[in-house]
């Protein structure tokens, strides 16, 4: 809550900069309250500090500098990229596939909500350069992704501005109890994450092989009892190219239709990217 403070006092006195700097380290995945930063911004806006069109047009530049080098950073890395971005998450695999999902089902309109939602925010400019979205389509639902993110909060923030300075007044008055709750907040927080993080490690127990390995139980007579599973997401199957010989189709976003059609006698075996 002592944030709020120093968030209202920096984007008085630093104004547009500080604004375009919070928007750009979310924007490329570092952990900073933009949509905070953007409606204090709103806010300082509505006693003509800032001027409301350039809030919104820093933001939204700044946010599209981060996502244009996400995008290409994804095009040129793929899945490292993403599992990078994915590390701090309490289970990296839920988190890549949760935002291929959107992609899959949604395609390229995912870009228009994306910044709304933790983590699929991030993930979009990457993915949608990994699976070789045009930078043309990128841009223009990217850009009004952007606009309408940066629109909601800075205009909220403007309508709002004496709701806001109220609270901050609240706030500043509360003084030791603000800085208590804040840090109670944070405690439970930090043990919320380790709580998930245990679980999620618990639940990892499925079994895996080296590719070696498979290779060696393929070219010997146990190859009769084992079937392989081509399980690569969209955007990275590609029909025509190259996948393990005898390996079948399986397709990730249905797997409860798929898994019907499996023989239930012999060994299956599943390679993702």
């Amino acid at each position: 809550m002592p944030a709020m403070n120093d968030l209202l006092s920096s984007i008085s006195h630093h104004g547009y900069f500080f604004l375009a700097v919070v928007c750009l380290a979310e924007a490329v995945g570092l952990p900073l309250p933009a949509a905070l930063a953007i409606l204090t911004a709103g806010a300082v806006a509505a006693y003509g500090d800032l001027h409301l069109y350039l809030v919104i047009g820093t933001g939204v530049v700044a946010m599209i500098s981060g996502d244009i080098f996400l995008y290409y950073m994804g095009r040129v890395s793929g899945w490292r990229l993403l599992g990078f971005l994915c590390r701090l998450s309490a289970n990296p695999e839920t988190c890549i596939l949760r935002s291929a999902e959107y992609f899959y089902r949604r395609g390229k309109q995912t870009l228009l909500f994306a910044k709304f939602i933790p983590g699929i925010n991030t993930m979009s400019p990457p993915l949608a350069g990994s699976m070789k979205m045009r930078l043309g389509n990128f841009l223009l639902f990217d850009s009004m992704g952007a606009l309408f993110y940066v629109g909601a909060y800075s205009i909220a923030g403007y309508l709002f501005s004496d709701g806001l300075r109220a609270i901050t007044r609240g706030l500043r008055s509360a003084g030791f109890a603000a800085e208590v709750i804040s840090g109670l907040g944070l405690i439970v927080y930090v043990v919320y994450r380790v709580w998930i993080y245990r679980k999620y490690r618990l639940l990892d127990v499925i079994p895996r092989v080296e590719a070696e390995d498979l290779a060696k139980r393929l070219a010997s007579d146990a190859a009769q009892n084992m079937l392989v599973a081509d399980v690569r997401s969209h955007g990275y199957y590609d029909p025509d190219s190259e996948r393990i010989a005898g390996s079948i189709r399986i397709e990730p976003n249905n797997l409860i239709e798929e898994v019907k059609n499996l023989p239930k006698d012999r060994e299956i075996y599943l390679y993702c990217t």
